[in-house]
């Protein structure tokens, strides 16, 4: 029989972190976006939480729980609920610690995974994307030559989360030796590496809570040991596939968070003499909301189910990432809309969904990949 209920421990989790979002991130939420800023106060309460330490094996410092995609996909659709782009500062950190765990060498491990085991939060993140109005994941122009028995990386990355403070970058770079996913391959290069210039804190039209920054390599030496897993490299699919699931995890709650705000409000506003929300127009409206949030969480639970049984989910997460990007979009629209004038002021945090919705639909550029 087929079940789309969660476990018992799937269900607490999701209970705790809803929880955490309601009281927590949303009412930081508008303060962050206005300001451009990112506590650490707030990122050391999420911290506490355990969300990448608990996913660390005890033998590196962490909790030694199993590492489950189905289960971090529930989380994050509850963190972005309570506000997205704190959802995403709070868990950028694991873009890089869970490769790492995954697909490291056990000096990787040794080395890099007890960082993210202490009681302070500790930024890392990834650099995958790469500027310009089509990026293709398949065909990175960041390049990797062999140079001895290390490489020389050139290029440059682009909306790297937490740029401005993170220790370490897990660059995905292309190796030049073809091979499958167009002969990418993940290097970590630490913050003083000679050759790395980080710029300013990009600024956003949404997602302004989150800091991003572009990284420009000119001729970064690492050495062979810097190449993610080593000799045996590691899985670029799998990691872009868990990457686009937790993109359509973070719309779909972005999509809960304007519809469940958008359902009251129409019941409670009135015009010539009724709710608004008795109006056919604005009730198919929200209807289609919610049809199309649930539509994203099934269609994003099942790409995070194949990953949690290791089977490829290339196709399942790339059409969860791309309709998600498409509803989540439209039914931030139909936030605004039903809000009216209502829904441009900040009064209320629709204006602000909507501005989020819009940059993370278009972070990996194309939609046709």
């Amino acid at each position: 029989m087929i079940s789309f209920e969660p476990t018992e421990e799937q269900a607490i989790a999701r209970e705790v972190m809803a929880e955490f979002a309601r009281e927590t991130l949303r009412p930081a939420a508008r303060e962050c976006d206005e300001a451009s800023t990112l506590p650490e106060p707030l990122l050391d309460a999420v911290w506490e939480l355990g969300l990448v330490s608990t996913s660390i094996p005890a033998a590196y410092g962490g909790g030694d729980e199993e590492r489950s995609p189905l289960t971090q996909t529930l989380i994050l659709e509850e963190l972005a609920y309570g506000d997205v782009a704190l959802a995403a500062a709070a868990l950028a950190p694991a873009l890089f610690a869970f490769p790492v765990v995954e697909f490291g060498s056990e000096a990787q491990k040794r080395e890099l995974l007890p960082l993210f085991c202490t009681d302070r939060y500790h930024p890392a993140s990834i650099a995958w994307i790469e500027a310009g109005p089509a990026f293709d994941p398949f065909a990175l122009q960041t390049k990797a030559e062999p140079k001895g028995s290390g490489y020389v990386l050139s290029g440059a990355k682009t909306c790297v989360p937490l740029a401005d403070r993170s220790s370490h970058f897990l660059v995905l770079a292309r190796n030049g030796h073809g091979g499958g996913f167009g002969g990418a391959e993940a290097f970590i290069v630490p913050r003083d590496a000679a050759g790395l210039s980080i710029s300013a804190t990009e600024p956003k039209l949404g997602l302004r809570a989150l800091p991003t920054a572009r990284l420009d390599l000119d001729r970064v030496e690492l050495p062979g040991e810097a190449r993610l897993g080593g000799e045996a490299g590691c899985d670029p699919k799998r990691l872009l596939n868990l990457s686009r699931t937790a993109l359509a995890a973070a719309m779909t709650g972005l999509s809960r968070a304007v519809m469940d705000y958008a359902l009251p409000y129409a019941k409670d506003r009135e015009a010539f003499g009724e709710a608004i929300a008795k109006k056919q127009a604005i009730a198919f409206r929200l209807a289609d909301m919610r049809i199309e949030t649930e539509a994203m969480r099934w269609v994003t639970w099942k790409a995070a189910s194949r990953l949690e049984r290791g089977l490829d989910a290339t196709r399942e997460a790339q059409l969860a990432r791309s309709y998600a990007a498409r509803q989540c979009m439209t039914i931030a629209d139909h936030g605004v809309q039903t809000l009216g004038g209502h829904g441009f002021i900040r009064e209320h945090p629709v204006e602000m969904w909507y501005r989020n919705a819009r940059t993370l639909g278009v972070l990996e550029g194309t939609l046709c990949v």
